[in-house]
């Protein structure tokens, strides 16, 4: 676990019935609780001697409590942790699921910045008994499974999942198998569901096999362009909806955006979108009344599954957009009628003036300009202020905050940074099941260099919704950044093949080629930043990243050339770069800084 947090480490013996031999009594099957305390060094930072205190007082009324009620004992107190031996893994999990329970419950007393939270790993495997001390990979993935967990949740490996699962009154949602940090094989994670929280139909990796479904972009037939916000934020919403089921791919709104405007070509535009299903209709919005028509086609027959047209008050519209995604999923996959138990609830403004302020919000802001991006601030502003528990819409604000941040590159982030985390912890606050809250928090930490808490959150995002490509290309942005490579350029790579036709893309294959840099695999790197450039030729982050990959390869007079580019495009861009800290590793940041100081002087040099 890294620096700066407090790790409680429990050990609970599950010996078989043979004795065991003097010569192997330093060796044992156990099972290994790891857990930490969420933003610790900022809880100390802020409040030494209160976050103490309320440690301790976790440790004596909640803590040591529920381990004596589950037969356990401790073993050993450390200075930042605590060792515990239980008499199965049964009881080990449910001292983690009373641990947590109780400790939730206490926090609703706290105000939020003074909040503990803890996260639980847990593992079943053999360990080495030194001293005091343990030691082996069970401990190791133990310690791997709680950096997997979120906050105030419990990660356990798939040997515990099947020694208890059945035995608690708890689900289970599958993680799919991980690459861990210093772990050789993959190790499969499960998520422990309980309090209120649901299985999910398959595991992230299962869903991603079926068939996917697009939605393209639904026309606007009221005659008034000024009603397109409109018919464009109804389909985003039913994107939302479907993907929020869990049960097959949903193409991505920037990829189907694509094809707005456009004659269309369905079994083409299914192809180019590797999808089997795609979602058509229109919108005829007048006065308070609207007539929405969609309709189903399978694009390898090119076959009309289902057409319907619905007509009601504008009052009436979050039902009309439930009963169009009800008879896609019926109609996709058939057996999919019982798993609307299973769905993730979106909770949405009741407050139709409010949602249309959201709605022409994010219409402004996916069109990534800085002027677009000051408006969407001042709309979904005024959407919170209509409705202030409208959680999309503190999401929204918080998106518009850091694309600031993004665009103008200011000297001091840390008060844009401070306004997005306010307004995506209302967001999560507000909708603990939003995919789009945890992503917009987990966005707004990584402004303010709390990598750990922003990698947990966009984990939480993906898991709630596996169809969020947005989350699974920030997941693998984030974990780059934090030296795990291994796992987050391939993700990366994944979630662009899924997100094949996003205008947006130049800013993905830029963080995918930015990572390729910093492994050395400069080729690779030229790859994407060409894809980037393809998708926006006046991007100066791609000039600048261009340029240290060019420097690299010795090619400097073209490395120059690309540098000058981005001044041009951007002036004092390079000035502001010529200190990167991206990367949590400072010889990362050396190593892109060095790229940017040969391209400017022009003589690049060939990589070892």
């Amino acid at each position: 676990m890294g620096s700066g947090t407090i790790e409680f480490a429990a050990i609970f013996t599950v010996l078989g019935d043979a004795p065991v031999s003097q010569d192997r009594a330093a060796r044992r099957l156990a099972a290994i609780l790891a857990a930490d305390v969420v933003g610790y060094s900022r809880l100390v930072g802020e409040d030494e001697e209160g976050t103490i205190a309320r440690l301790k007082e976790l440790r004596e009324e909640v803590i040591e409590p529920s381990i004596a009620r589950h037969g356990g004992r401790i073993v050993k107190l450390m200075g930042d942790g605590v060792l515990i031996e239980f008499p199965s893994a049964v009881e080990a999990v449910l001292n983690a699921i009373e641990v947590q329970r109780d400790v939730a419950a206490r926090n609703d007393r706290v105000p939020e910045k003074r909040r503990i939270t803890f996260r639980v790993g847990v593992n079943l495997g053999d360990i080495i008994i030194d001293g005091d001390d343990i030691l082996g990979d069970g401990v190791n993935i133990a310690a791997r499974l709680e950096a997997l967990a979120e906050p105030g949740g419990i990660c356990v490996s798939a040997k515990v999942h099947d020694e208890v699962n059945g035995k608690i009154d708890a689900g289970f949602g599958d993680m799919g198998e991980r690459q861990v940090k210093n772990i050789a094989k993959p190790v499969h994670a499960y998520r422990v569901l309980f309090g209120g929280e649901r299985a999910a139909d398959g595991s992230i990796g299962e869903i991603l096999q079926k068939p996917a479904v697009a939605v393209l972009p639904f026309d606007n037939m009221s005659g008034d362009p000024e009603q397109e916000y409109f018919s464009d934020g109804l389909s985003e919403d039913i994107i939302t909806l479907l993907a929020a089921w869990r049960s097959f791919p949903v193409i991505a709104r920037n990829s189907s955006f694509v094809f707005k405007g456009q004659a269309r070509d369905i079994r083409q535009i299914a192809k180019d979108l590797s999808a089997q299903y795609v979602i058509e209709g229109s919108v005829r919005k007048s006065g308070n009344r609207v007539r929405v028509t969609a309709q189903l086609i399978d694009a390898g027959s090119g076959h009309h599954i289902w057409a319907q047209k619905y007509d009601g008050a504008l009052d009436d519209i979050f039902e009309i957009q439930d009963e169009i995604t009800r008879r896609i999923v019926s109609s996709v996959e058939p057996h999919l009628e019982e798993a609307e138990r299973n769905r993730a609830e979106t909770t949405r403004s009741a407050n139709l003036s409010a949602w249309d302020c959201f709605l022409r919000g994010r219409m402004l802001i996916h069109r990534f300009t800085v002027d677009d991006n000051r408006q969407a601030r001042e709309i979904f502003a005024r959407a919170i202020e209509l409705d202030p528990d409208f959680s999309d819409a503190h999401a929204g604000l918080s998106t518009a905050y850091q694309r600031e941040i993004l665009m103008t590159l200011p000297e001091d982030r840390n008060h844009l940074g401070t306004l997005a985390l306010n307004s995506a912890r209302r967001a999560v606050e507000l909708d603990k099941n939003s995919s789009t809250a945890h992503l917009a928090l987990g966005s707004a930490y990584i402004w303010l260099d709390q990598h750990e808490l922003s990698i947990s959150e966009t984990r939480t995002a993906v898991y709630l919704n596996p169809s969020n490509i947005l989350a699974q290309l920030a997941l693998g942005n984030r974990l780059d950044i934090v030296g795990q490579s291994e796992e987050g350029i391939p993700l990366l790579e994944k979630a662009l093949e899924l997100q094949p036709r996003d205008p947006h893309g130049h800013i993905y294959f830029g963080n995918l080629a930015r990572g390729y840099v910093n492994a050395r695999e400069y080729e690779k790197a030229l790859v994407q930043l060409h894809e980037a450039e393809l998708r926006k030729h006046d991007y100066p982050h791609t000039f600048h990243l261009l340029a240290i990959c060019l420097a690299y390869l010795g090619r400097g007079k073209e490395a120059r050339d690309a540098a000058s580019k981005c001044e041009a495009l951007h002036p004092g861009f390079l000035s502001k770069r010529a200190n990167w800290n991206i990367y949590v590793n400072p010889e990362a940041n050396r190593h892109l800084n060095e790229g940017l100081r040969m391209a400017l002087e022009g003589n690049g040099v060939s990589p070892p």
